[in-house]
C-alpha cells in the first residue's frame, strides 16, 4: 500500500474511535506484576480494552494472536478453553478474563476509579470501534509468516491511537511477536504538542509528567512515539518505518 494512503488510513482510524486511546484518564494503581492481554490489533474489542490500558496508564504484555497464527493461540484455548479474544491474564491475583466489556469493568475496579460504563456508552465505544478497525482493510488482524521471536521481549513505548506506533504494532501482530508495551498516554496540555522540535520551540522548559513519557525524555532525549527498545541487540529506535524496517532484518 501506498505510505501516505497508510498513514491517512491510520490517522482516520484513530478519528473514528472518537478520541479513547490518547489520554491518561485517571491515576491506576500499578500492579507489581505485569497484566497480560493476548490480542489481535485490529479486533475492535481488543481495542477497546487496550484504549482502557492508556486510560488508566497500565502497561501489559501483548500476546499477539492473528487469525491463523499458532504461536499464542494455543495457549488462550488452553488456559480459558476457546480461542477468543481479548483474553486477559493478571498474575497478581490469577484472574483470567474473555469479553472487552467485562476486562474494561475489571481493570477500572482493581487498579482504577473502580466506574462502569452505561449500556449506551459501550454500544457507542463498539461502534467506533467496529469503524476503525474497517479503515485499515485488514491490517494487524492475520498471521502474515514465520518469525524468529526475540529470546528477551521487546518493549514498545506508544498510545493506543497513536497512528504511527498502529504500524508497529500492527507488525508484530501479524509475524506473532509478542512485546511488552509501555503506555505514553497524555496527561497535560503540552502533551498534545505532537512533534518534539515543535515543542521544544514553544515551550523550552516542557516536563512531561505522565511515568513512561518522563523515561523517554530522560533515557532518549525526547518525547515521541513509537520507540522501541531490543534489549536482545541494545538497538534503540523512534520512527514506525525504521522500526519496522529493523524487526523485518532481525526477525522477519
Amino acid at each position: 500500500m501506498n505510505r501516505g494512503l497508510d498513514v491517512g488510513l491510520s490517522l482516520a482510524a484513530s478519528l473514528a474511535a472518537g478520541g479513547r486511546g490518547v489520554k491518561v484518564a485517571a491515576d491506576a494503581r500499578q500492579p507489581a506484576q505485569l497484566l497480560e492481554l493476548y490480542d489481535i490489533e485490529n479486533c475492535p474489542y481488543c481495542r477497546i480494552v487496550r484504549e482502557a490500558l492508556t486510560a488508566l496508564d497500565l502497561d501489559a504484555v501483548i500476546y499477539p494472536c492473528p487469525k491463523g497464527g499458532t504461536r499464542h493461540r494455543p495457549l488462550v484455548q488452553q488456559r480459558g478453553g476457546r480461542q477468543q479474544f481479548p483474553f486477559l491474564v493478571d498474575p497478581n491475583n490469577g484472574t483470567q478474563i474473555y469479553e472487552s466489556a467485562a476486562i474494561v469493568d475489571y481493570l477500572s475496579a482493581t487498579y482504577g476509579d473502580g466506574r462502569s460504563r452505561g449500556p449506551l456508552a459501550r454500544a457507542l465505544t463498539t461502534a467506533s470501534s467496529l469503524g476503525a478497525s474497517a479503515l485499515r482493510l485488514g491490517r494487524g488482524e492475520r498471521c502474515a509468516s514465520a518469525t524468529r521471536p526475540p529470546p528477551q521481549m521487546l518493549e514498545l513505548y506508544s498510545f493506543e491511537a497513536s497512528p504511527f506506533a498502529r504500524f508497529v504494532r500492527e507488525y508484530l501482530c501479524e509475524r506473532e511477536i509478542p512485546y511488552i508495551l509501555r503506555n505514553c498516554g497524555r496527561r497535560q496540555g503540552l502533551d498534545w504538542l505532537p512533534i518534539p522540535p515543535l515543542r521544544a520551540r514553544l515551550a523550552p522548559g516542557y516536563a512531561p509528567v505522565q511515568r513512561n513519557r518522563k523515561f523517554l525524555s530522560e533515557a532518549a532525549g525526547k518525547v515521541q512515539m513509537p520507540y522501541l527498545v531490543d534489549p536482545n541487540t541494545g538497538v534503540t529506535l523512534f520512527e514506525s518505518a525504521d522500526i519496522v524496517a529493523y524487526l523485518d532484518r532481525s526477525y522477519g
